[in-house]
């Protein structure tokens, strides 16, 4: 029983080195089937195949029937690991903000909007602040909330002012 826990605990060391280490262990074992065998799933697999098994010999089965219970608590552990890594992986992360996101927005005059000109305006998009040239039917002042309505370019939008209806 021992020699399993001394197993299981090479396990959960494998597993906080792929925490730390992880893409550099994992080019070492990209060779062979990508996220199938990264050092997450390995350590993972290692470490409750050693644990499953001292828990199946400490409740007395035999050791050929606790090897089995190892096994078994390897793989389901194992396909965890690997489930979770692609999750994580495959995850990726918020697109950059484009100006067509900005439409319905509501947005700060930064510089004067002429009548007949551009101005600035900043928006609120995905937690990103974007300042974006503006255009209007009629001039906006700097400091008045605006409404992005459409877009003119990748750096232009079109923009009304915002009615205050309640007072």
């Amino acid at each position: 029983m021992t020699t399993y826990l001394v197993i299981g605990i090479v396990g959960l060391v494998l597993l906080g080195a792929s925490l730390l280490l992880g893409d550099l262990l994992d080019s070492a074992l990209d060779f062979l089937a990508g996220d199938a065998f990264s050092t997450a799933v390995v350590g993972g697999f290692v470490s409750a195949f050693g644990f499953g098994t001292a828990l199946a010999q400490a409740a007395g089965l035999p050791t050929l029937g606790a090897l089995g219970v190892g096994v078994v608590a390897g793989g389901l552990m194992g396909w965890f690991a690997a489930w979770l890594t692609r999750l994580v992986r495959s995850g990726g992360s918020d697109a950059t903000p484009e100006t067509a996101d900005a439409v319905g927005r509501e947005a700060t005059v930064l510089t004067t909007i002429p009548s007949e000109g551009y101005g600035t305006v900043r928006v609120q998009m995905g937690g990103h602040v974007v300042r974006l040239n503006a255009r209007a039917e009629t001039e906006i002042p700097g400091g008045t909330a605006v409404h992005v309505t459409g877009v003119l370019s990748p750096s232009a939008v079109t923009v009304s002012p915002t009615y205050d209806v309640l007072g």
